[in-house]
């Protein structure tokens, strides 16, 4: 039987923001310094913790417990590769489930081979099940513009036969918003009834997309770059870019007759405050854009 499926909700600073704009939920890496960033914020903000291959599960779960004594709502990104089987991932869960924590995002990892005997996040998402331990809400990832090392097809086929164990889907950072709208077009095609919650940008700049991959471990930082080009491009122009996206995402979601995210997914990169800040504004800038009197922010 399909789960009941709420995406989750969230708040920034700001005057009474609506639509997606009043549930973000907000991606921060498990580094130190993460927690002055998300003391400022409204209590019951969604945060998400990513999975560090360098510093391992415990230091998601251990960040998620400190957010829920901030009162916030984290939520863990558990990834199948890293944890070495039913033991340990009982362990975390009942850590979890002692902190308040109801939602977890499952991902395949970023290590090249399994701990244990979770390849993917299917398998995790199946283990869960087994032990009757799936949390009220699921999250899974999708991918608007491809994956590297998965083709199409494959991916569709992944996240059709997680829906049953799901609640909501979050997609990659994406700053192509023809990309959005097609891939929110083709769920429909491809039998996807899981909301779609779309990640973009948060208020992040080169320099900390470069420092940050380089403490968490994603990959090496320097090739991250040179591989995205297109992404450090509009990084470095913001309003063509990042608050292109940004706007362009809002405005999805209030048009009609089309397809539309159930919410937003900021990727921080710990720049909490600032990104806070960007979206609190971003109504205001909608408006300038739209004929009323201009808005001009800075970019945090």
């Amino acid at each position: 039987m399909r789960r009941t499926r709420e995406p989750g909700d969230g708040t920034v600073p700001g005057s009474a923001p609506s639509g997606i704009l009043a549930r973000p939920r907000l991606e921060v890496l498990p580094l130190s310094g993460v927690l002055e960033e998300t003391g400022a914020l409204p209590e019951d903000t969604v945060v998400t913790v990513t999975a560090s291959p360098r510093r391992g599960t415990g230091a998601t779960v251990d960040l998620c417990e400190k957010l829920a004594a901030q009162r916030l709502r984290p939520v863990p990104h558990l990834a199948a590769r890293q944890l070495t089987g039913n033991g340990e991932l009982t362990d975390v869960l009942d850590r979890l489930t002692g902190a308040g924590v109801d939602d977890v995002f499952v991902v395949g990892g970023d290590t090249s081979e399994p701990a244990g005997p979770f390849p993917d996040g299917g398998s995790l998402l199946r283990a869960m099940a087994e032990l009757g331990r799936l949390p009220a809400r699921v999250g899974v990832p999708s991918y608007p513009e491809g994956h590297p090392s998965i083709d199409t097809a494959t991916l569709w086929s992944s996240l059709r036969s997680k829906q049953d164990l799901a609640t909501y889907t979050v997609t990659q950072l994406c700053f192509d918003l023809t990309a959005i709208r097609e891939f929110l077009r083709q769920t429909g095609e491809h039998g996807i009834t899981l909301p779609v919650v779309i990640g973009v940008p948060g208020a992040v700049d080169v320099a900390t997309l470069a420092r940050v991959g380089a403490r968490i471990g994603v990959g090496d930082s320097l090739r991250f770059v040179a591989s995205h080009r297109s992404i450090v491009g509009r990084l470095l122009r913001p309003r063509r870019g990042r608050d292109s996206v940004l706007r362009g995402v809002v405005d999805l979601a209030e048009q009609h007759g089309e397809p539309a995210p159930a919410g937003l997914h900021c990727y921080t990169f710990n720049k909490v405050r600032a990104t806070a800040r960007l979206l609190a504004e971003l109504p205001a800038a909608n408006r300038g854009r739209n004929g009323s009197a201009p808005n001009p922010r800075g970019e945090g």
